[in-house]
C-alpha cells in the first residue's frame, strides 16, 4: 500500500521499519478509505515516523504509551523545525497543526484515545436556536442533502450578520433586520443566487413562526429577486476555438487521455459534468456503436451514435491511461485510491483547458461546451423539440433561452419583410 504514495523504495522501507510502522500503515489505510489526496500524505506519513522515533527514545514501548509523549514532541518539533510568524496570522497555529495530525492517527491505533483538538461543531446554522429546522427540511420537505447545503449556505451568513449586531435571541428579529441582510449581501450577487437567498429565508422564517419562536411571520417581508429566464445569452465557443482548446491537450499523458475523451464528450453529445462522470464500461455499446445515457433530468435516457472520433478517444484512454480496477466508471483519478471522477472534477478539467487555450469565456467550464454544442444544432437548423431530447432537457422551456445565440437568423426574420416594404 505505501509504494502506491511515495515513490522511493528506501521512503517505505524507512516507514515500515519504524516500531509503528503498521500503526502508520493502519492510518494510511483509514485515509485512503476516505479519500485523502497524496499530497495530504506526504505531509502526514514523516511527522508520523519522527514521532513514533522520538516517543521510542523518550522510554516508550507500546501503543498505548504514545499519548504521553504527544505533548513533549509537539514542543519538541515546533522548537526545531523553527516556525516563525509571518505577516498573516496562520489560521492555526504549527503546535495545533502538529497535534491534530498525530491525534488523527492515535485515534486510529489506540484505544478509547480522544484528544483534545476535535471539535464538534454542528454544521447546521442555529442549531441551539432552531435545532429542529433541518430535521423538518429533511422529513417532512423532503429536501435532498445537496439542495441542504444551499440552506447551510445561505443561513451561515445569515449567522455572521446577526451575530456582530447582538441579536442573539429571536425576539430581536425585526422587518428591518431581514431587509437590512438582503439589502447589504446583494452586492455582487447575481439575481439567480439572490432568489435562492430569499427563497431560504422565507421558509427559516415561515418555519419559525411556525413553531411559536417569533410572534409574527416576517416570511412576507422577503421580497423575491427579479429573475428574467431568457436575459443572457448562453455562453459558447465557436468550432475554431474548440480545436484550439483540444489542440491544447497533452495526449502523451494518462491524464491527457483521460481528459481528450472528456472533452468529446462534453462538446460532441452537450452532456453535463455529472453525466461524464456516471458513465460505466456498461453504458459503452462497441458492437452497435451506442453510447447510452441512462438517468437524465426527469427520468430521461438517451442512446446517441458512437462518434468514431469519441470511440478512438475512450478507446486510447481505456487501453494506455485508466488504472486497473473493479470498478465499473470509465473515468477515474489518476492520482490515488484512483476511485471514480465526480462531476466537481469535471467541469475545473474544462476550464483549465479554456484558459490554457486563451479563450475568453465567462464562467468557462463543462457547460460552456454543453452550450456550444446546442449553438451547433441551432446553425444547423434542427427543431427545438429535437434539440433539447438530444442534451436532455426535462423542460422544453430550458431550449428557449438558446433561441438567442441564432442571432443571424433572427435578424434575418426581423428586417426581412421590412426591407421589402421599404
Amino acid at each position: 500500500m505505501l509504494e502506491d504514495y511515495f515513490v522511493r523504495p528506501q521512503t517505505v522501507e524507512r516507514i515500515r521499519s519504524s516500531w509503528i510502522g503498521s500503526a502508520i500503515e493502519q492510518y494510511v489505510a483509514r485515509l485512503e478509505e476516505q479519500g485523502y489526496a497524496t499530497q495530504r500524505l506526504g505531509q502526514r506519513v514523516p511527522i508520523l515516523v519522527r514521532f513514533g522515533e522520538f516517543a521510542q527514545t523518550q522510554g516508550a514501548h507500546c501503543y498505548a504509551e504514545l499519548p504521553i509523549y504527544l505533548d513533549s514532541f509537539v514542543e519538541f518539533w515546533v522548537k526545531r523545525a523553527g516556525y516563525r510568524q509571518g505577516v498573516t496570522r496562520p489560521r492555526r497555529s504549527p503546535a495545533d497543526a502538529v497535534t491534530r495530525r498525530i491525534e488523527a492517527m492515535l485515534r486510529v491505533v489506540v484505544a478509547g484515545f480522544a484528544g483534545h483538538t476535535r471539535r464538534r461543531v454542528s454544521d447546521e446554522p442555529f442549531a441551539d436556536r432552531a435545532p429542529g429546522f433541518f430535521t423538518y427540511l429533511r422529513q417532512e420537505r423532503g429536501l435532498r442533502e445537496n439542495t441542504l447545503g444551499w440552506y447551510r449556505n445561505h443561513l451561515r451568513q445569515f449567522h455572521a450578520y446577526l451575530t456582530p449586531r447582538g441579536i442573539i435571541a429571536w425576539p430581536g428579529l425585526s422587518p428591518d433586520i431581514v431587509s437590512g441582510f438582503l439589502t447589504d449581501r446583494a452586492e455582487g450577487l447575481q439575481p439567480s443566487y439572490q432568489r435562492i437567498r430569499g427563497t431560504v429565508l422565507r421558509m427559516f422564517l415561515r418555519y419559525l413562526h411556525r413553531e411559536g419562536v417569533i410572534s409574527g411571520d416576517l416570511s412576507s417581508t422577503v421580497e423575491a429577486a427579479r429573475v428574467y429566464r431568457l436575459a443572457k445569452v448562453p455562453r459558447a465557443i465557436t468550432v475554431d476555438e474548440v480545436k484550439q482548446m483540444l489542440g491544447g491537450v497533452d495526449r502523451q499523458t494518462v491524464i491527457g487521455r483521460r481528459d481528450y475523451a472528456i472533452l468529446l464528450l462534453l462538446v460532441t453529445y452537450g452532456l453535463r459534468a455529472r453525466e461524464v462522470a456516471a458513465l460505466t464500461l456498461d453504458n459503452l455499446d462497441w458492437r452497435h456503436d451506442r453510447l447510452r445515457i441512462p438517468e437524465r433530468q426527469a427520468g430521461h435516457s438517451t442512446a446517441y451514435p458512437l462518434s468514431p472520433l469519441v470511440g478512438e478517444a475512450i478507446i486510447e484512454y481505456l487501453k494506455d491511461g485508466r488504472p486497473k480496477t473493479t470498478s465499473r466508471h470509465v473515468f477515474l483519478h489518476v492520482t490515488y485510491p484512483r476511485g471514480p471522477i465526480t462531476h466537481v472534477a469535471v467541469a475545473p478539467r474544462a476550464a483549465h483547458y479554456l484558459h490554457k487555450a486563451g479563450i475568453a469565456v465567462t464562467r468557462a467550464g463543462s457547460h460552456t461546451l454543453r452550450h456550444t454544442c446546442v449553438q451547433r444544432l441551432v446553425d444547423a437548423g434542427w427543431p427545438w423539440k429535437q434539440i433539447g431530447d438530444y442534451v436532455g432537457h426535462g423542460d422544453p422551456r430550458s431550449t428557449e433561452i438558446y433561441s438567442q445565440v441564432a442571432l443571424d437568423r433572427l435578424r434575418e426574420v426581423a428586417c426581412g419583410h421590412g426591407e421589402e416594404i421599404v
